[in-house]
């Protein structure tokens, strides 16, 4: 298993199914995650920081079992900004 740091960049959807493969890149490493990839894509937008554990592929991706976002989530973000009702 590999553990990696970094800022997130090029996220994109590369496959729609009931359970979306998505692709991102983090410090420098070519990045896929299928498991969980709904929540990944509520929590996470380019710019965030992460740290990732997986285990890479024949083509030196690194496939993506666990991840945390540093700090807040795109969703924690989003509610903030969200008006309150009064």
């Amino acid at each position: 298993m590999d553990t990696l740091k970094g800022t997130v960049s090029k996220l994109k959807i590369v496959q729609y199914s009931q359970h979306p493969l998505v692709y991102f890149r983090l410090a420098e490493t070519n990045c896929l995650i299928a498991s969980h990839s709904l929540n990944f894509l509520a929590d996470v937008e380019d710019g965030m920081t992460l740290i990732i554990t997986g285990t890479r592929n024949k083509r030196g991706q690194l496939i993506v079992a666990k991840y945390a976002v540093l700090g807040k989530t795109k969703l924690m973000i989003d509610f903030e900004h969200y008006p309150s009702v009064s």
